[in-house]
This record gives structure tokens, C-alpha cells and sequence, in this order.
């Protein structure tokens, strides 16, 4: 079981383990999605779509259905403590591969734990024959100076209905892997 209110000690030399997730690192995962959301997005969402979003995207059901449909899902640990996860899927077009999630707690950022669920994302999408990464994120979301700061550029603005009257207002942005 998953403490929602465990912090994790970022001062302890714990070096992060990533690994590909399963059925079983699915509650974690939603756990931290919870934990995360309101803070990474509270300045740009109201509680309302926030609510919305993740009761759309990380109800435990809603993961499994997207582990069955051919995102992977990897998730961050320290010690025994999830601290990120990221998921990621090949596209209809064989040399671009999608970053649907990457999300690392706050209290952990800036300690390269993004970065190295993005390098896994880079390498197993090589792997696969893909010459592109693309992701989405909000347009007012700080976090898109950390993906140009690894190389994304932006390549088109997409504002997409999502139900209940609320968008996703998008920077597509994209790397060359």
C-alpha cells in the first residue's frame, strides 16, 4: 500500500531505480498523479478540470485500460518510495513515438529523474526504429523550458475538447531521438 502522505528523504544517496510498470504500480501511480496534479497545475487549471482530468485519466481503471492499449508505463523509485512515472506509446506512424505522461514529485525535481525517464523514452523508442519523440503540454505550463532545455521544439498549438466544456490549450512539441 502507497502512503500518500510518505515523503521521500531527497537528502538519503539512493540512487532512482526506473522500471517498466505494471498492473501492480498502478495504484502508486495514481497516487502520485493526485499528489502532483494540483500542484503542477494549480496556477493554470481550475480545481474543477483538475478534478475532471484525473478522474478521466487516473482512476485505477482508466490506467489499466491504457496498460492494455499499449502505453508503458515506467515509474521512478527511491529507496521503495514512487517518486515519478512517465508512459509512452508508438503512433500510428512508425518513426514517431508519444510521451503521454511524465511527472516526478516536486520535492524530487531538478535531481535528473525527468530527464532519465526521458532517456528511457529516447532509447526503447530508437529501439523500436522511431527517429521522433513527440509530447504534449500545456501552453502555460513551466515545464515546457525543461523539455527545451533536452532539445524539444515546439512544432503547433492544439487546443482539445475534453469534455464538460474544459480543453487542453497544448504546445505539440517534439525531439528528434
Amino acid at each position: 500500500m502507497i502512503d500518500d502522505d510518505a515523503t521521500p528523504d531527497s537528502s538519503n544517496n539512493h540512487e532512482p531505480v526506473i522500471r517498466e510498470a505494471g498492473l501492480s504500480d498502478l495504484p502508486a501511480i495514481r497516487s502520485l498523479a493526485c499528489r502532483i496534479w494540483p500542484e503542477a497545475y494549480g496556477e493554470i487549471l481550475s480545481a474543477a478540470q483538475i478534478a475532471y482530468m484525473l478522474e478521466q485519466s487516473y482512476t485505477l481503471s482508466a490506467l489499466e485500460k491504457q496498460l492494455h492499449s499499449g502505453n508503458i508505463f515506467l515509474i521512478a523509485l527511491l529507496g521503495e518510495t514512487p517518486v515519478g512515472f512517465a508512459s509512452y506509446a508508438s503512433t500510428q506512424d512508425p518513426s514517431v513515438y508519444k510521451t503521454h505522461k511524465l511527472y516526478v514529485l516536486s520535492s524530487i525535481q531538478k535531481k535528473g529523474i525527468g530527464r532519465s525517464l526521458l532517456e528511457i523514452i529516447f532509447k526503447n523508442a530508437r529501439l523500436a526504429g522511431a527517429t521522433v519523440v513527440q509530447l504534449n503540454v500545456n501552453r502555460n505550463n513551466k515545464a515546457r523550458f525543461f523539455y527545451e532545455k533536452l532539445g524539444f521544439r515546439s512544432i503547433k498549438e492544439e487546443d482539445i475538447p475534453i469534455g464538460q466544456g474544459f480543453f487542453m490549450n497544448d504546445y505539440v512539441m517534439e525531439k528528434n531521438i
